[in-house]
């Protein structure tokens, strides 16, 4: 065989494997029950509990906000989020969260907002702060 015909096969064999990993890393949609049997990264669809309090309070701590959320399911969980309130956060007519059960809290590392629009349907993405710091 030729180099080249060589180079080629292993190029392809490249491809295949980095398409089928990154499709095994991908998570998926399923609800608050599904979270809690699951230890990797999942998609958690649902509405605000607008009845409940919301726990976010800059002056103490700006990056803790949490919250309760029904599943399309209909279970509730409260949610914690390392990040600061979204605006408009009360607004919103459903909710996608992309994390994962710890304890009897759903920590989101993602929040996607289905906002009310007069004319479109807007989304807005908030992801997770990381807090660094730097030496002077």
């Amino acid at each position: 065989m030729k180099k080249s015909s060589i180079a080629g096969i292993v190029i392809i064999a490249l491809a295949i494997g980095i398409i089928i990993s990154t499709y095994a890393d991908s998570s998926t949609y399923g609800s608050f029950a599904d979270a809690t049997e699951s230890s990797s990264e999942l998609h958690v669809v649902g509405q605000l509990n607008k009845e409940k309090e919301l726990f976010y309070k800059p002056q103490q701590d700006a990056n803790y906000f949490a919250f309760y959320m029904k599943d399309n399911e209909g279970k509730e969980c409260k949610v914690v989020f390392n990040g600061s309130k979204p605006q408009d956060f009360e607004r919103s007519e459903q909710i996608v969260l992309t994390g994962k059960m710890i304890g009897n809290e759903f920590h989101a590392s993602k929040i996607l907002m289905k906002c009310p629009s007069k004319y479109t349907t807007d989304e807005v993405e908030v992801t997770e702060v990381t807090a660094t710091s730097t030496k002077i």
